[in-house]
């Protein structure tokens, strides 16, 4: 066998015809349009979660602040904050969510469920705070998204005594609800809308604010987003809204949406990593997405967020899968398409417990154990090689067949200038792969992040020797 010292000369083709899409359940004429330009701080970003009552043991903003240099540091251009506006501190735990019942926090205000749009809850500080927290964030170069919870309101909105039709009713005059039990605000009131349209351009003409995250947006109907598309970008043109939505309604990233995120991807990957389902999934996963929404639809590829470890009943997917396979899935989740997505303490390997409904704090003492400083180190990598590689932020997506699909993850991120190459191993067991690139003439092969993995030659090619939960990023020159 002729070993390939630090790179591998093998036949690539730029333009290479992944494998035919699955149809998904697109409607034709939306899987026929293209999806909305992005503002381009969007498509070359970074994204990072933070939850502020366990971002810091204040949590506050004022500390949450203070902390932004050692997340700038890392390569993160965009922040998302987790709603700090005033929530509803009803005590009546039948008006909870059962989720904050069980919580066991006996912790009335949930971040979720709004109280006041206008103003931030004095819990994280004053609307000063926030103001400051901004600046800070753009000083350092990183942009911020507010969470805007549109769907439904506390039960004491400060709203209700003038407006009690800003909520929908039942024939009786009782309030209805929404999901998880709270009120539903009643978006076929136009004064209703209003109110949120103002609400959105507020925090951008007082606060200086890029964006918003927007809770259970497929939710909400699409016309009020389209209109508040319009407005906003007449305030800022190159405001960014991420939708929490994953596929449920196609035309989100016609003219609405930059950029989407459900479930359907964490879900295949935790069948993958914790219920031993073959790393095709993946892939399949991916496709089935790519086929379901407009021509260069965006996805957040995240491994863990607040709801995912909120209050997990002590299972940190950090503790529940080890920090192994959280790193190989976050290497396919930085060269996919889409932007990847770090969470609050993720980048040192944070297992300690969260919960949105009391305060829960990230243990970054963990960032000087062997595992944190590790962590660190290739989110560090991982956000560098995102800003320095065309191909991983605006390349095609070319999946490639391997000899071991239930294992190994493989695919091609190309521009016309750049070809990198990616091989993964969600499986715990060394394993020789061979990877069916398709024909070109050959091309000198970098390596720009590997672990556990070399490339030979074989009579059948190219061969990765990978580790288990090894990982292998090439670039073309």
């Amino acid at each position: 066998m002729k070993k390939w010292l630090g790179c591998a000369v093998c036949a690539l083709t730029m333009g290479a015809a992944p494998r035919a899409e699955a149809a998904g359940d697109a409607e034709p004429a939306i899987a026929s349009l293209p999806a909305r330009p992005a503002p381009e701080w969007v498509r070359r970003g970074v994204m990072y979660q933070i939850q502020p009552r366990a971002f810091t043991p204040e949590g506050t903003l004022k500390a949450a602040a203070a902390r932004l240099p050692q997340v700038a540091a890392l390569g993160v251009d965009i922040l998302y904050l987790c709603p700090v506006f005033v929530s509803d501190d009803d005590p009546n735990t039948e008006s909870w969510s059962p989720r904050q019942r069980a919580s066991g926090m006996n912790n009335p205000r949930n971040p979720y469920r709004m109280k006041d749009y206008y103003h931030v809850d004095p819990e994280y500080g004053t609307d000063e705070d926030l103001k400051s927290f901004i600046a800070e964030a753009h000083r350092l170069q990183m942009r911020v998204l507010l969470d805007m919870v549109y769907l439904h309101c506390g039960p004491n909105a400060v709203f209700l005594d003038e407006h009690p039709d800003f909520v929908k009713r039942d024939a009786e005059g009782k309030i209805a609800t929404a999901a998880w039990g709270f009120p539903a605000v009643n978006l076929d009131n136009p004064q209703l809308r209003e109110y949120l349209w103002k609400n959105m351009e507020y925090w951008i003409e007082d606060f200086d604010v890029d964006g918003f995250r927007c809770d259970v947006a497929h939710g909400v109907p699409l016309g009020f987003w389209e209109a508040a598309r319009e407005r906003l970008e007449a305030v800022r043109p190159d405001v960014c809204m991420l939708a929490e939505a994953g596929t449920q309604r196609p035309a989100d990233q016609v003219k609405a949406f930059d950029i989407s995120y459900g479930f359907a991807w964490f879900e295949a990957i935790r069948s993958v990593n914790d219920k031993g389902a073959p790393a095709a999934l993946l892939r399949e996963t991916a496709e089935e997405q790519a086929a379901a929404l407009p021509r260069g639809a965006r996805f957040i590829r995240y491994v863990d967020n607040h709801d995912i470890a909120n209050d997990c009943f002590n299972n940190r997917l950090e503790k529940a899968w080890g920090a192994q396979r959280i790193d190989v899935t976050l290497v396919a989740n930085f060269t996919l398409d889409g932007v990847p997505f770090l969470y609050n303490g993720q980048e040192v390997a944070d297992a300690a417990r969260h919960s949105i409904f009391g305060r829960a704090p990230i243990d970054w003492a963990n960032g000087q154990t062997p595992a944190g400083e590790a962590r660190l180190a290739l989110c560090r990598k991982l956000c560098a090689m995102r800003h320095t590689e065309r191909a991983l932020t605006h390349g095609s997506v070319a999946w490639l067949d391997n000899d071991q699909p239930d294992k190994i993850l493989s695919f091609l991120r190309a521009t016309p200038d750049e070809e990198i190459a990616v091989v993964l191993n969600f499986s715990d067991r060394a394993v020789d792969v061979h990877v069916e690139f398709p024909e070109s003439a050959p091309g000198l092969w970098e390596p720009l992040l590997a672990h556990g993995a070399e490339v030979e030659e074989d009579d059948k090619g190219p061969v990765w020797r990978m580790e288990g939960l090894g990982y292998f990023v090439a670039k073309r020159h």
